[in-house]
């Protein structure tokens, strides 16, 4: 059995989606549905089991699971970089984390989880995925901080020579539609034309950057996707590694993409960066894509441009989910 945690998830749910195309089913979706409507995410997807994440981490703990475990792709999380609950995030973030990766590691379990780009901080030390730079980053909000310290633990235990952890950087794509204010601005932005007909933007507060021209590396899910699942099929492939674009973009550059991919003149607005923003705001992301390409990585990756098409045309426009 394939189990993939959070899979109910925006990238788990289409990890599942992914691995249904390859012909695969026997899988175990642990998660925690909660009251939002990412149980929709599931329905066109095929699957073997469901567990509450509560209760599965039981198993682990107990070392009763009553299942052949083949891999674990760990993608459960609160993945947001607002949330205030410190002690929620070291314990759903780190805790979890680290009790599946022992147990995979003790008993020969294929291990890979998603760490964060919310890692790099501001990116004054780079966006270098080597194993050894963990220790020396300063996340800029508590999420990237309990995931960091995930990764910092996980190297000073000598298990990043056994596991993989994925720095997933800007995700956009079908699925995340549960997200609220987490989505992507790919999501919220179609929105915003569709209701509005203009997007509105945050102004810079950086003098090397002027309104819109902050950058980022946006990668779409389905690459995001197919990048993880190398780790399944090459299982001597163990590390940190960057999961991205490789090619940092500006936010004009995205919406500029998105008006042209419904149709719709160009109409930004740009507005003021909310104060408590200030201090973590991340100016330019971009993901170093060296170390999984010589791990054997190649394949090509959506543009910009054909990924906001893809994700517009095929997905928000006609309202559907990955599977539909």
């Amino acid at each position: 059995m394939i189990v993939v945690t959070g899979a109910a998830g925006f990238i788990g749910s289409a990890i599942v989606w992914r691995l249904n195309q390859l012909g695969k089913d026997e899988i175990v979706i642990v998660d925690e549905l909660g009251s939002d409507e990412k149980w929709k995410n599931l329905v066109p997807l095929n699957y073997a089991n469901y567990y509450n994440k509560h209760k599965f981490l039981k198993a682990i703990v107990d070392d009763n699971v009553t299942f052949k475990i083949d891999a674990i792709i760990h993608l459960g999380a609160n993945s947001s970089t607002t949330e205030k609950n410190a002690d929620h995030l070291m314990e759903n973030n780190f805790e979890y984390t680290k009790y599946l990766a022992s147990y995979c590691v003790k008993n020969g379990i294929r291990f890979i989880y998603a760490s964060s780009a919310a890692t790099y901080g501001d990116g004054t030390l780079g966006f270098s995925d080597t194993n050894e730079q963990c220790e020396k980053l300063r996340p800029l909000n508590m999420y990237g901080y309990s995931k960091n310290l995930f990764d910092i633990w996980a190297c000073k235990k000598g298990m990043l020579n056994k596991i993989v952890g994925l720095k997933y950087f800007n995700v956009y794509g079908p699925n995340e539609y549960h997200k609220g204010d987490m989505r992507s601005v790919v999501h919220k932005a179609f929105e915003q034309i569709r209701d509005y007909g203009v997007v509105k933007l945050f102004k810079s507060k950086h003098p090397d950057y002027k309104d819109g021209e902050q950058k980022r590396d946006f990668v779409y899910v389905k690459d995001a996707v197919d990048m993880t699942l190398f780790f399944l099929e090459n299982r001597d492939k163990n590390g940190l590694f960057n999961v991205g674009s490789g090619e940092a973009r500006t936010w004009n550059d995205l919406v500029t993409s998105l008006f042209n991919a419904v149709g719709k003149p160009i109409n930004i607005e740009y507005i003021d960066l909310p104060e408590h923003l200030t201090d973590k705001y991340q100016y330019f992301t971009e993901a170093n894509l060296g170390k999984i390409k010589k791990a054997g990585y190649n394949n090509q990756l959506h543009s910009l441009e054909a990924g906001v098409t893809d994700y517009v045309k095929n997905y928000l426009v006609l309202s559907k989910r990955l599977g539909e």
